[in-house]
């Protein structure tokens, strides 16, 4: 009887043990995984919950604060290894140029996708009619200047890091704006919620995934569409001596690593390649810093509290 209620056992534990999944393996290297920092919330939460769930595998990881476009000189010598969020409105020709001279992958599209351009409220129409036809900004700049500016208008873009050609897009389409660079994210739509609160005049940059074009109604300028000739080819576009005349691009959201990494932590690779989060995700998790208040670090502790089957995926397990 004993023998028999051994060998249900010994065969029961047996068969479990070859039906359950696999445990993860060590760890491949204990060196610390360097992931990029910049200076805008949802770039914020979307590298610290990819750092925090590779350390739940048991990845040592080191948050690094970097330029966004001087990044991928890190990537390319191994300094720094991760990239979370590289947006095609802004560094796609960056990244495609660190990844020609070698050294930066693109390790896949992060399942958002960007649109960054020009903005501004819809009690504006009524001070400049024709918009959002960019045209209208021609007869109506001084409506959106500022004592510093005027009688230029204000133009209001994102910290200078972000690129984005601003200033060559003013020269290009002969507007009278002067560009005044935000100093940081955070800086910049705080200045948008005290304008719209005023219903005082605003131009600026505006961006998603985020929550502001959620909160605050508006429109996005309508320039000329975007074309790479635009950017390439002066003889393109409305003013044939220029570049730049034209809407900025839009497309996915990727995310770029050093060579190195597939190699040094295979299974961390795999795990930033799994990685997907939609615009609306990530637009409410900010929301939740820029509007409430919250701690980034506790808004991803609560996210990945709550969603531990989503990222144990991206892990394998």
């Amino acid at each position: 009887m004993f023998r028999d209620v051994t060998r249900v056992l010994t065969t029961g534990l047996l068969a479990l043990a070859l039906t359950a999944p696999a445990a993860r393996a060590e760890v491949e290297s204990k060196d610390p995984i360097k992931l990029t920092l910049h200076d805008w919330t949802g770039q914020l939460i979307t590298t610290r919950l990819m750092g925090e769930t590779l350390k739940k595998a048991g990845y040592n990881v080191e948050y690094v604060q970097a330029d966004y476009l001087a990044q991928f000189a890190g990537m390319k010598t191994g300094d720094l290894h991760v990239a979370m969020e590289v947006w095609a409105t802004t560094a796609k020709e960056a990244l495609d140029a660190a990844i020609a001279e070698g050294g930066v992958v693109n390790v896949g599209e992060t399942g958002m996708q960007a649109i960054e351009d020009w903005w501004f409220p819809d009690y504006m129409k009524e001070k400049c009619p024709g918009l959002p036809d960019w045209e209208a900004l021609k007869g109506c700049a001084e409506v959106f200047s500022i004592p510093e500016t005027a009688p230029k208008g204000r133009y209001l873009g994102g910290p200078v890091t972000w690129g984005g050609y601003d200033e060559e897009r003013v020269q290009a389409l002969g507007l009278d704006f002067e560009v005044v660079h935000a100093g940081t994210d955070a800086a910049m739509f705080a200045e948008l919620q005290s304008a719209y609160e005023r219903k005082a005049p605003i131009l600026l940059w505006i961006y998603a995934p985020h929550w502001a074009p959620i909160k605050y109604k508006g429109e996005w300028v309508k320039f000329p569409p975007y074309e790479k000739a635009c950017y390439e080819d002066p003889a393109w576009g409305v003013n044939k001596e220029a570049k730049y005349d034209c809407a900025k691009p839009r497309g996915p959201i990727y995310k770029a690593a050093w060579t190195g990494v597939a190699k040094k932590w295979p299974g961390a690779y795999k795990a930033i390649e799994a990685y997907q989060f939609t615009n609306e995700e990530i637009g409410e998790l900010a929301a939740k810093v820029d509007l409430n208040g919250e701690k980034v670090e506790a808004v991803v502790d609560d996210w990945m509290a709550k969603n531990e089957p989503r990222w144990k995926k991206w892990l394998g397990m």
